[in-house]
């Protein structure tokens, strides 16, 4: 049996477009894998962030003092577990507690596409209302 110029010259140009197949599916699984963790990461969040604000807004003593918005705060640090976090308290309306939270999420992505694809970061804003007991 003999072999052509021609099928001589063709072998291994489907490596090229294996590898091209492959690296695509690998880029697409963990944009999957970081949506995914990012959702998580929003839920956490924004469950701990409420509450927080939930817990403040509750007490009879109002406004709350520092060692209450501590408190709270270490409550909702223990339920997001390792993340860096950042709490802004906003009491500046006497009807309602003001939660503000910004947390960095895990990241899978690599560095130069990790701020363009927008999920770094969990930004959430609660806003509990105090409510006075009627005697």
């Amino acid at each position: 049996m003999t072999t052509t110029s021609s099928s001589a010259s063709e072998r291994g140009a489907g490596l090229i477009g294996a590898i091209a197949g492959v690296t695509v599916f690998l880029a697409l699984l963990t944009v999957a894998v970081q949506v995914i963790f990012n959702l998580y990461t929003t839920s956490v969040v924004t469950s701990a962030t409420y509450d927080a604000a939930r817990q403040v807004a509750l007490d009879r003593t109002q406004p709350p003092s520092p060692g209450e918005l501590l408190a709270a705060e270490a409550h909702a640090r223990e339920l997001i577990g390792n993340l860096d976090a950042e709490f802004e308290w906003d009491l500046a309306d006497p009807d309602v507690v003001r939660l503000h939270v910004v947390a960095e999420a895990p990241s899978f992505l690599l560095g130069i596409v990790e701020g363009a694809v927008g999920l770094d970061q969990v930004d959430r804003t609660v806003v509990v209302r105090i409510e006075d007991l009627q005697p």
